[in-house]
């Protein structure tokens, strides 16, 4: 009886591990497919405007836009004061991600992140925070993709990322001394992913990217 039971659970144990590759798989195929689907595909980038940057850390991306230009000025929203040093904030850019509250915070270091954390994440949560970092202008290269927009169109993206700001203000301070936490509007999941954020930012502006952006890849492969 004993080994029937082992048996019969071994079995299960296995159906439940295959069962989960096989969504991983699709998820990431969805992934794939929905980030080869261009949205604003006719898009142009203009030869002169305002110039800002698409950061990719190989997990994470965000966006990083002149601290000042095309009439908007992010010093009053992201002030110095907010930072551990708010000589940071003498700097000419700003680096704005999005995610999940408790990920987010909770992994200043690569080692911080555990199965746990990534799970509950994927599944879902409306706790959700802006991570700024008060940066110099980055060089263009392929962990900050450099993309031109139209005052117009920097305008858009700007409102957008306002857009996102929630009610609470500064939440925490960030993981070093330039860098801090927002409270943000939003529910994160497997499907609204830091990476979609940051395509849905890039799509509102009117920039052509994908569709669907739940990874990097299928955000800076249109960049």
């Amino acid at each position: 009886m004993a080994n029937e039971i082992g048996l019969h659970v071994w079995r299960w144990t296995g159906r439940l591990a295959m069962g989960l590759v096989l969504l991983v798989l699709a998820y990431a195929a969805a992934g794939l497919i929905g980030g080869s689907i261009p949205a604003n595909a006719r898009w142009v980038e203009p030869r002169d405007g305002i110039r800002i940057f698409v950061e990719d850390n190989g997990i994470h991306t965000g966006i990083v836009m002149p601290v000042a230009a095309a009439g908007v000025d992010w010093r009053s929203t992201f002030p110095g004061n907010d930072l551990a040093d708010p000589r940071y904030a003498g700097f000419d850019h700003i680096a704005v991600g999005w995610g999940d509250r408790a990920f987010y915070i909770g992994t200043p270091a690569w080692s911080d992140i555990n199965p746990v954390l990534v799970l509950r994440a994927a599944i879902g949560s409306s706790r959700t925070v802006l991570h700024v970092e008060h940066v110099p202008r980055p060089p263009a290269n392929n962990a900050a993709r450099e993309i031109v927009l139209t005052p117009d169109q920097y305008r858009r993206l700007a409102a957008f990322v306002r857009d996102a700001l929630g009610p609470g203000g500064m939440v925490a301070g960030g993981y070093g001394s330039g860098d801090a936490f927002y409270d943000a509007r939003g529910a994160y999941s497997a499907i609204p992913t830091c990476n979609e954020w940051t395509g849905r930012a890039l799509r509102h502006a009117g920039v052509r990217v994908g569709a669907w952006t739940p990874f990097p890849v299928t955000v800076t492969a249109w960049l």
